[in-house]
């Protein structure tokens, strides 16, 4: 099968300094100097500046709370700015630093939105871009795939604010419209689903929502834009937990929020409200992963082809939810819609007691067990318990267990995987 390039094919929405529809649509800043050459380069120079910082090559980390002002028309000047909604304005340090414009620039124009805003989490980036956009009365709709944190944020917290959400079956594609009330103002769409995998038709749930007068919010996490590109296919408002890939070292918490022009307003908002920051540090952990997220997925992808298939023949296994691979549920989306894929899938192993899938994990070498991916290291998180599910049956009987492949030698994974599956079957004949 042949994989998805990062470098940007011609009809897709480019980091061209020609203003391609991809930016008009979303409402995009202008590029940057560096915007007409392809992903890989912008990611390399994109938004730095090494004159403005004395010559060092990235953005120094900028630790600050107290902005001076060099006078009093230098303050008014600067709050009429901010009047105006111009970014990149040094203020008070929750509002911004160059550390975290130079980071905000990069995720924006990467996304092909408009403006980005930065949170200390993914969780917080889910957080914020569900609460900017309703209020008490108002009624959402949340894939039945979604993130679970994401899904006990709605059903607590917002329900206290009188935010009723229900959920919907992530295959629904256009069929979506059945759920839609009359005071629905936004749809929650995750593709593929960060546990169970699901590959959504987000034009078609798009087209659906922007008619009944609701934004689209979608997490990108999974392929982040180098491998799809929201706002080409209808999106609104972006979530990344730059936690993940964008960092890549697994020492960071970061969230993103990219937004389209009409919705920058109402997010912007919020953020500023809410109190919403990063911190700088994280912020250039982002920063630097950013650099090599090209090369780091390019990686993932090669590596979760390789064992993925392999898993695939093997005898002890049901299915495997990997979307880029070929006869897997969610294929066809996949390859009508997305340019690449991560290092992130499922694992549906054959019905068998819990032991046996606690010795299967337990006897892994090369995979930590952890909650967190995107990291340069393969992660195991079994689901000792079937996926929760409100709108959509779960099809599969055995045990999922959901595998991040990291830069390890797939040969090494597969070998660490298989002497696993033999300890599987051990426990099974005992």
């Amino acid at each position: 099968m042949p994989v998805a390039s990062t470098s940007l094919p011609p009809d897709a929405p480019s980091l061209s300094a020609d203003d391609a529809p991809a930016r008009a649509r979303a409402g995009g800043p202008a590029p940057h100097p560096h915007a007409r050459h392809g992903v890989d380069t912008f990611l390399s120079h994109g938004t730095r500046s090494p004159r403005a910082f004395g010559g060092t090559v990235n953005p120094p980390v900028c630790r600050a709370s107290t902005i001076v002002f060099e006078n009093m028309k230098d303050m008014d000047a600067r709050q009429q700015a901010l009047a105006r909604d111009e970014s990149g304005v040094m203020w008070y340090g929750r509002k911004g630093t160059p550390t975290a414009f130079a980071l905000q620039e990069s995720i924006a124009r990467l996304e092909g939105g408009y403006r980005t805003t930065l949170t200390s989490s993914g969780l917080a980036a889910c957080v914020a871009a569900i609460s900017a956009f309703v209020r008490s009365g108002d009624h959402v709709l949340l894939t039945d795939s979604a993130y679970g944190p994401t899904r006990h944020y709605t059903r607590t917290v917002l329900a206290r604010y009188g935010v009723r959400c229900s959920f919907y079956d992530p295959r629904a594609g256009a069929d979506i419209e059945q759920a839609f009330r009359p005071e629905t103002r936004l749809v929650y769409v995750e593709s593929p689903g960060s546990q169970t995998f699901e590959v959504q038709d987000i034009p078609a749930i798009a087209e659906r929502a922007h008619r009944h007068g609701a934004r689209v919010v979608m997490d990108n996490t999974w392929a982040s834009p180098l491998y799809f590109q929201p706002f080409e296919h209808g999106v609104d408002v972006s979530v990344q937990a730059c936690t993940k890939y964008v960092t890549g070292h697994s020492d960071a918490l970061l969230g993103s929020v990219t937004t389209t022009r009409e919705a920058w307003a109402e997010l912007h908002e919020y953020a500023d409200a809410a109190g919403l920051h990063a911190g700088p540090d994280d912020v250039y952990l982002a920063q630097r992963g950013l650099r090599t997220l090209s090369v780091r997925l390019q990686r993932h992808q090669d590596n979760a082809l390789r064992v993925a298939g392999w898993l695939a023949a093997r005898p002890e296994v049901e299915q495997v939810l990997y979307p880029a691979l070929p006869g897997a549920p969610g294929h066809a989306l996949w390859r009508r819609d997305f340019r690449g894929a991560s290092g992130l899938f499922g694992l549906v192993l054959k019905p068998c007691p819990p032991a046996a899938l606690r010795r299967f994990v337990d006897s892994l070498e090369l995979f930590h067990l952890g909650f967190s991916w995107g990291g340069f290291e393969s992660m195991v998180m079994p689901l000792e318990t079937l996926p929760e599910r409100e709108a959509s049956a779960w099809p599969y009987e055995g045990p999922l267990v959901r595998l991040h492949i990291g830069l390890e030698s797939p040969d090494d994974l597969i070998e660490d995987l298989g002497g696993a599956l033999h300890q599987l079957r051990r426990a099974l004949a005992a």
